[in-house]
């Protein structure tokens, strides 16, 4: 028998209790901070679901074949669709992620594997972080001022640096935490049967830290595939199929809701909501690819 079962004042249940007081006042701080968090969630979901709830309501409206194989309507028409539209989103984002993922991730293997901490590694780091936060309106100024005035016209080109410039926060940050979580023996045992530092990053840091990149460049696509601002300043709108890189006109499905859904025709403003669909259809098939490219993880 224990000493504590020999001790006179001990009887059972009556002694030590692991019975929590209901009145006890950490008990009743735990239920009103656990109240206030659900609170938060339920005001934080009833938003996006409202959207999304919206967003199908009246976007599928126009959700037939037509939608994805005609031409966007023009005022006084009732039928249509936005194949253009989504080939030319596909088009410009393509080039931009051709552009921003080789330098995106080039720069964060710069400042995880070679760039040590030093000062300017802790520079590049904070000058991402800003950069993440800029609004897309300045990336579109920015590639005006910097190829369409220089070129002396608009291009499918300019629309898509200017998407890269901002994909590559994105990228460079999931990068570069990406590679950090791969552990350090890896490398040592990599650098131990003779391998070079190039190798080792490249070769074997680099493969071990994919699924987690992958992520990032979808979320950076998917941001990418719903700006509008940039191609403001960039490309000029049309209804009829894109044509290549260097032309100066472009239908995106971010311009197209937004040049339909600013007009007082009916059936154009349809047309705004489905492509709002289709839009957020795109974003979540981005968003399913890359939790399955990372459903198994090496670390």
């Amino acid at each position: 028998m224990s000493n504590l079962s020999k001790n006179p004042n001990y009887s059972g249940s009556q002694g030590l209790s692991l019975i929590r007081n209901s009145k006890s006042s950490r008990h009743l701080f735990e239920l009103l901070m656990t109240g206030i968090a659900s609170a938060c969630l339920v005001i934080t979901l009833i938003p996006l679901f409202a959207v999304l709830y919206y967003v199908v309501v009246k976007g599928a409206a126009r959700l037939n074949l037509d939608l994805f194989t005609q031409l966007p309507p023009v005022a006084g028409q009732t039928t249509g669709g936005i194949a253009s539209a989504i080939l030319g989103t596909i088009q410009v984002v393509t080039i931009a992620t051709i552009i921003a993922v080789p330098v995106g991730v080039l720069a964060a293997i710069f400042l995880s594997e070679f760039g040590g901490n030093g000062q300017v590694v802790r520079w590049i780091r904070f000058i991402t972080n800003v950069l993440s936060g800029v609004p897309s309106i300045i990336a579109g100024v920015f590639a005006y001022s910097l190829i369409v005035l220089k070129m002396g016209t608009f291009s499918v080109v300019a629309g898509a640096i200017a998407l890269s410039v901002l994909m590559l926060p994105t990228i460079i940050r999931t990068t570069d935490e990406a590679l950090q979580i791969v552990p350090q023996e890896i490398r040592w045992a990599s650098v131990g049967v003779g391998a070079s530092n190039y190798q080792t990053a490249l070769q074997v840091v680099l493969p071990a830290a994919l699924p987690a990149i992958l992520t990032g460049v979808t979320l950076a696509i998917a941001r990418a595939a719903g700006e509008t601002a940039p191609l403001l300043f960039t490309v000029v709108y049309t209804n009829n199929w894109p044509k290549g890189p260097l032309s100066p006109t472009l239908p995106s499905l971010a311009y197209l809701v937004y040049e339909f859904a600013r007009g007082f025709d009916k059936v154009l403003q349809e047309f705004a909501w489905a492509g709002s669909l289709v839009l957020v259809a795109l974003v979540l098939l981005t968003s399913v690819i890359a939790r399955f490219a990372t459903r198994q993880k090496q670390f």
